[in-house]
């Protein structure tokens, strides 16, 4: 789930935000926090808005908000780790792996470009603690028949990340949020989890509170850690040593459950800048971030499903925009700017992270409180995401490969 959109006003286009407190309308965001980059460091940064509406504390650029589906892409960089290291295959079937017997032979390198055949439905993909991944993709609706694994037919799907987790999750016999932690969030100092068991206490505390519609629908936590990290049905009991290596990767949400703040967005952004090397620390090798930056699959006319135009060109668990491909409309920033990383959109969130590795440079945005239903922008993107991702962009000295420094502009 991805695409939707909000609305800024033009007077936070023209420029930054003071230091009162901007009117609020049901299209605007509750919070928006954004950062630019480029491989030598973080460089303008802007948030403002509340975190929390119940004490009215203001929201920050260090704040971890719920990301939606740029957590793929940091699962994404945990499985090529496991890559690196022979413990994975992209183009080997995966269906051994997990001890499963699927209907169609599916590989990493599908899940991750979702070209797999795999289709949500009915939110199958938000397996409760219990409940397994065999059940859903015995399930012929999690499946398109029509177009099947090997076609290179691509179809967005969060159920490709589910089963990713679920990989994961058998190789190394290790709970998906803490490989992920150990080996991509814990190397790089970012305080960030997925679904809040591995964050500090002090990240919780900084917890930016979901809201839409003017209700509170995600992570109102007042400093307090959730008391169940998964989902659970009604009535059921949240007792995770119930939980067995690969037999449910979705319990913590490697599809969308990432808590992380925009700058910590630009520290994995500056990560693939640098070609899997970021403050010294080097998780993967350079032709590693290549292959997952490149497209795995592009729209030829017939060949996937793009959302009205969104989604153009994929790579593994990228995305790529301003292709120009016939029949698409992803130039957000115009002039033919090619841009390659995530975007996010659930629970009133729209965020991003977007690379230009030909001007070193990129950017972070995460805009909370929006309506469900808003308006389509200039391209097919929805018009609050062009926007965030314009005043973000504006952050960034344009691709100077000059060292950026830490600023804030006045009244941020």
């Amino acid at each position: 789930m991805r695409r939707l959109t909000f609305l800024l006003p033009l007077a936070l286009l023209a420029g930054c935000a003071t230091s009162r407190e901007p009117s609020r309308s049901a299209e605007t965001p509750a919070a928006f926090t954004s950062a630019a980059f480029n491989r030598q460091g973080v460089g303008g940064t802007l948030a403002e808005g509340i975190a929390d509406p119940a004490s009215g504390r203001r929201a920050g650029v260090d704040d971890p908000v719920r990301v939606a589906s740029v957590s793929k892409l940091v699962a994404a960089i945990a499985v090529m780790r496991l890559v690196e290291e022979g413990r994975l295959s992209l183009d080997v079937e995966v269906a051994p792996v997990l001890g499963l017997a699927l209907p169609q032979r599916v590989t990493l390198r599908m899940l991750l470009s979702h070209t797999s055949g795999l289709r949500d439905h009915d939110d199958q993909y938000a397996i409760p603690l219990g409940e397994t991944l065999a059940d859903v993709v015995a399930d012929a609706r999690s499946w398109d028949s029509d177009h099947p694994a090997g076609s290179g037919y691509f179809a967005y799907s969060n159920l490709n990340f589910v089963v990713v987790g679920s990989l994961v999750e058998r190789v190394t016999g290790e709970r998906f949020d803490r490989l992920v932690h150990r080996s991509v969030l814990a190397p790089l100092k970012l305080d960030a989890c997925f679904n809040w068991p591995t964050c500090s206490n002090a990240a919780v505390a900084r917890a930016v509170v979901l809201t839409q519609g003017g209700k509170v629908i995600r992570d109102d936590l007042r400093g307090r850690r959730p008391d169940c990290p998964v989902f659970v049905r009604p009535g059921d009991s949240c007792d995770l040593s119930r939980w067995r290596p690969g037999e449910n990767g979705a319990l913590f949400a490697p599809q969308g459950g990432l808590r992380i703040s925009a700058r910590g967005l630009a520290t994995l952004g500056r990560l693939l800048l640098g070609g899997g090397e970021a403050d010294g620390v080097r998780l993967l090798r350079p032709a590693t971030v290549a292959e997952m930056l490149a497209p795995q699959w592009r729209f030829d006319g017939t060949n996937g499903r793009t959302e009205d135009g969104v989604y153009c060109a994929y790579g593994l668990g990228t995305q790529l925009i301003g292709t120009r491909a016939p029949g698409c409309d992803d130039d957000v920033t115009g002039g033919g700017r090619r841009f390659v990383g995530h975007g996010g959109d659930a629970y009133g969130v729209r965020s991003g992270l977007w690379l230009d590795p030909a001007r070193n440079e990129g950017v972070a945005f995460i805009a909370t409180g929006l309506p469900e239903v808003q308006a389509r922008g200039r391209t097919a993107w929805p018009a609050a995401e062009e926007a965030a991702f314009l005043r973000a962009l504006a952050l960034s000295p344009q691709g100077s490969d000059a060292s950026m420094t830490q600023r804030t502009p006045a009244g941020s």
